[in-house]
């Protein structure tokens, strides 16, 4: 883990898009298939066209091959966001497609609840399951089964 560049280090945070900050540390168990989730409260982008703020809570959750992401890194590279302008669907499908290319995952799906904004919330959601894998079963299960019974929102 000595060639991890952020972690222990002081936080420099990048204001624009940067995918480049996302680090990986080898899997430790790559015999077992097991989740890992990570919870993001405080993701913010902006809207292509108005240039407003989006407010959302990003889930991740992957099942790890023989790269994971470094937290720390995921962390910054999410608050890379900020002065992103993309859509909800953009910004979910960007994050999932960046980890793909980091770490090669067996799974991964990711899940964008944004706040309101006009009275409307959106809710993304998308995922993958490596080819040639019964990953790419468990992608399509997901997918054709998501929100069947989707949670009681209030104002979120």
């Amino acid at each position: 883990m000595d060639d991890l560049k952020s972690l222990g280090k002081p936080t420099g945070y990048e204001f624009n898009y940067s995918p480049e900050m996302l680090e990986t540390f080898e899997n430790r168990h790559p015999g077992n298939d097991y989740w890992v989730k990570f919870n993001c409260p405080e993701f913010t982008s902006l809207c292509p066209i108005t240039g407003q703020p989006d407010f959302a809570a990003i889930y991740i959750s992957y099942i790890p091959d023989l790269k994971m992401v470094e937290s720390k890194s995921l962390k910054l590279y999410l608050f890379s966001f900020r002065n992103h302008g993309g859509f909800h669907e953009d910004c979910v499908n960007i994050i999932m497609k960046d980890l793909i290319k980091l770490m090669e995952p067996r799974y991964i799906e990711v899940w964008g609840k944004f706040t309101p904004r006009g009275g409307i919330s959106i809710d993304p959601y998308c995922n993958y399951g490596k080819p040639e894998t019964r990953f790419v079963a468990m992608a399509e299960f997901r997918t054709m089964n998501h929100d069947l019974y989707p949670e009681k929102v209030g104002n979120r």
